[in-house]
């Protein structure tokens, strides 16, 4: 590297924002992960030995995986290369690769290769690699905030240890905001400033796991913020809430009026108001709650109140609580917003909800009662002798598939759990069983 090399790359290390200084350089810089990175993870003991095979990380935007790859390099003694498949090609991968053989032919070090957004390459560029992976001419780490199983090719992935990253909690977050307020040498230590408790637990909420959204808007609010008379920078709630364009509602996530929003949009789905169950929803959103307890809770809601007066609720809310983890902010917004408008214009019923408990209690009052000798398994020598499976009535050798026969207990003979009610779905449930059982 000559002496203009070095100056351009000195500049870009003090040009380069916040998230980029911060980013660990050591396995024990790392905050979060503890579930990979834990004393005693494989992980963990795979880069303090410098024992790399090839890794795929998995996870939203913001978790560190392009860190954990950082981190790698900075630990291990193997050549390590790193290409971004958003605007490399395979040309750019072909020039690794020969200097990976030189590398390896002449020294004996192996080289790793980071792919930052592997997703983006197509099959034909990830198939280019196989080869070189598979005799160890490199060593594959890819990070891709995609389904590794659904956007890397099955030859990659059978080669690879997958690790899924998941986004930060709230306290992680919380963690490196304070490190980046008061460290001198690569955080804003040096600019003498200050931010409050709440500005912090604001900031925390609002990153919904991604450290990068949290440390770009503290970079912003420092940089950006008249000093007090006292000398110091005062980040307050009020100037957290306009560094990411965000009203600061009152909504404590642990309090009260976390509770009283949930309950509200919440009943405003099983009152059938879509327009009041938007309004908690988004003033839910704004205030920076997490998008997946809101999925959830919108999961639970569609077999506790719709049931199966509309079977397709639940897939509803299961299909938005999987895309809200896939895609993030701020686009969950509107995934939110069509699945808790389906739910409220959804007919409801709580049949399933009132059987459950129904059973629940017949169970707790009874206890284990006896299962009738003709359900019993009968799939083994001799069962017959025991009178298991001895007169079972196969309803399919039946017309329409029905039979009458005694499934519960005989000490709860004709108890009626599920009641069909007279809504969506349920009213041809109702006449099925009118059709089959005569009632």
């Amino acid at each position: 590297m000559d002496i203009f090399e070095f100056a351009k790359e000195q500049n870009l290390k003090r040009e380069a924002p916040l998230a980029g200084k911060m980013r660990p350089r050591t396995i024990d810089e790392v905050v979060g992960q503890e579930d990979i990175l834990g004393d005693g993870k494989m992980l963990r003991r795979a880069i303090e030995a410098d024992r790399i095979g090839s890794l795929i990380f998995y996870g939203p935007p913001g978790c560190g995986k392009t860190t954990l790859a950082k981190v790698i390099a900075n630990s291990t003694k193997a050549e390590f290369k790193q290409l971004n498949a958003t605007v490399a090609g395979k040309k750019d991968m072909e020039a690794v690769v020969e200097e990976a053989k030189k590398e390896l032919a002449f020294s004996g070090r192996k080289t790793i290769l980071f792919i930052d957004e592997i997703h983006r390459f197509n099959k034909a560029q990830q198939d280019y690699l196989l080869p070189f992976v598979e005799d160890g001419t490199i060593t594959l780490i890819g990070a891709t905030t995609e389904n590794p199983f659904f956007e890397v090719n099955r030859a990659l992935i059978s080669r690879s240890n997958i690790f899924r990253l998941t986004p930060l909690s709230k306290e992680n977050v919380k963690t490196l905001i304070n490190i980046a307020v008061n460290d001198e040498k690569r955080g804003l230590g040096a600019m003498n400033a200050v931010i409050d408790d709440d500005a912090a637990d604001f900031l925390a909420d609002i990153a919904d796991g991604d450290a990068r959204t949290a440390l770009n808007a503290i970079e912003l609010g420092v940089m950006t913020t008249p000093r007090s008379e006292d000398g110091k920078i005062h980040i307050t709630l009020e100037v957290a809430g306009e560094c990411v364009q965000k009203r600061t509602l009152k909504y404590d996530k642990d309090g009260d009026n976390h509770y009283d929003t949930i309950s509200a949009f919440i009943k405003s789905m099983r009152g059938s108001d879509p327009d009041a169950a938007e309004y908690y929803l988004v003033r839910m959103l704004e205030a920076g709650e997490s998008i997946t307890f809101i999925a959830r809770r919108m999961m639970i809601f569609a077999s506790e109140d719709v049931g199966n007066a509309d079977p397709m609720a639940l897939n509803v809310a299961v299909s938005a609580a999987l895309a809200v983890e896939r895609v993030g902010l701020p686009e969950s917004y509107l995934i939110l917003s069509q699945a808790a408008i389906y739910l409220a214009c959804a007919p409801k019923s709580n049949s399933c909800t009132e059987a459950l408990e129904e059973a629940l209690n017949a169970v707790k009052t009874g206890g284990n009662l006896a299962i009738p000798p003709h359900l019993r398994d009968a799939h083994y020598e001799d069962a017959a002798k025991l009178g298991h499976g001895v007169e079972y009535k196969y309803p399919h050798n039946y017309e329409n598939h029905y039979v009458k026969e005694q499934y519960l207990p005989y000490e709860l003979k004709g108890m009626n759990f599920y009641k069909p009610g007279d809504l969506g779905y349920e009213t041809k449930i109702k006449d099925h069983f009118k059709k089959i059982k005569g009632k």
